[in-house]
């Protein structure tokens, strides 16, 4: 079974990024940026990668909730890419900040949040993946 998970890691947003400040996605449009912003501005360290990612396909699959254990495994049985790819932190200016548990915690581009856990050694500081050209 492969995972997206991260522990202790920051990931910053791509340094190609056009954003200038954090902003919220469109809504309304059901992107994955948007399914993903809605459930990560709702509280911070409640979701792990994986959990992320399987209900934001789950979402735009319309797979049901009692399907969704075969799904996941289905789903999981190959590789999937993590969040450095997430349009939050490629697009929108977010930091991703995973706890030791694997939650995460999205925080804006700049902030003194960001720069306290870039500054601690006990993290490991990512950058998200530059957009291809």
């Amino acid at each position: 079974m492969h995972t997206t998970d991260y522990t202790d890691t920051l990931i910053l947003p791509a340094p190609d990024t056009k954003a200038q400040t954090a902003t919220a996605p469109p809504a309304g449009k059901g992107s994955i940026a948007e399914l993903q912003y809605e459930r990560l501005s709702a509280g911070d360290y409640v979701w792990t990668s994986d959990d992320l990612i399987f209900d934001a396909h789950c979402q735009r699959k319309g797979i049901a909730e009692t399907d969704r254990p075969a799904a996941r495994a289905q789903f999981f049985s190959k590789g999937q890419p993590c969040l450095r790819t997430s349009p939050l932190a490629k697009t929108y200016g977010w930091a991703l900040h995973f706890d030791s548990a694997g939650r995460i915690a999205l925080l804006p581009m700049g902030s003194e949040r960001v720069a306290e856990l870039e500054a601690d050694p006990a993290v490991t500081v990512r950058a998200a993946m530059k957009s291809s050209r």
